[in-house]
This record gives C-alpha cells, sequence and structure tokens, in this order.
C-alpha cells in the first residue's frame, strides 16, 4: 500500500484527483466507454462518474462522443492531450522506482520475478 500511495504521487499533472486519473488508465487499458461502463470498472456509483468524466472533459482530456449503436448515450474517448500526460506520468513513475531498484540485490530480483505473475493475476481480479 505504501508504495502504491508513493507511486501515485509520481505523476505529472498533481491537479488530477486518483480517481480522474484512474478513468484515465481505464480508458488507456480498455478503450472508450459510456459512463455507465466506467463506473461499473471503476466500482463508483453513475453519478459520480458523470462528475468525474464531466471534470476530464472540462480539462481537455476525454471527449463524448455519440454512442454508435444507441443516439441515446455517448462514449468517452481519451484525447491526446490525456495519452501524452499519461505518457509522462508513466516515465516519471518508472524513472522513479529505476532509482529505487538500483538497491536490490539477486535474491531479490529473483523474488519480484516469481511475484510477478501472482500480483499480475490479483490485479485482473
Amino acid at each position: 500500500m505504501r508504495l502504491s500511495r508513493r507511486l501515485r504521487h509520481q505523476r505529472v499533472d498533481e491537479t488530477l484527483s486518483p480517481a480522474e486519473m484512474s478513468v484515465l488508465g481505464t480508458l488507456a487499458r480498455c478503450g472508450s466507454a459510456t459512463p455507465s461502463e466506467l463506473a461499473r470498472k471503476e466500482y463508483v456509483q453513475p453519478p459520480s462518474m458523470t462528475r468525474i468524466v464531466a471534470m476530464l472533459e472540462a480539462k481537455g482530456l476525454v471527449r463524448l462522443e455519440p454512442h454508435p449503436d444507441d443516439r441515446r448515450q455517448k462514449v468517452v474517448m481519451q484525447t491526446e492531450q490525456a495519452e501524452s500526460m499519461l505518457a509522462a506520468s508513466r516515465a516519471k513513475r518508472n524513472a522513479w522506482l529505476a532509482e529505487l531498484v538500483v538497491e536490490l540485490d539477486d535474491e531479490d530480483w529473483a523474488t519480484l520475478r516469481a511475484a510477478a505473475p501472482v500480483l499480475e493475476k490479483l490485479a485482473r481480479l
């Protein structure tokens, strides 16, 4: 938890909330989605997601497009600005982690390699 918390602070845009960053990350991983789909993926109520999407849209990080099959719905898509910001944040986190891992010995690396598949599996649950 501490590592996760410290990683969250290694981002380019400090004005974004963790919830906003999480939604942008979900859009980057899963592609465009309706606000309802995002709410389910992020485990928040639809009205909360509507507010998050509105804030991201006001910041120019997402845009809303008509749903291809249901014109009553909208699809949330990240913008190029969001892609650039996420890439810069990822690079900042990677650089920060690179500084930390120089302290690890071969045994630590072996432990991390063995744990990686399990952690990946847990992340998908």
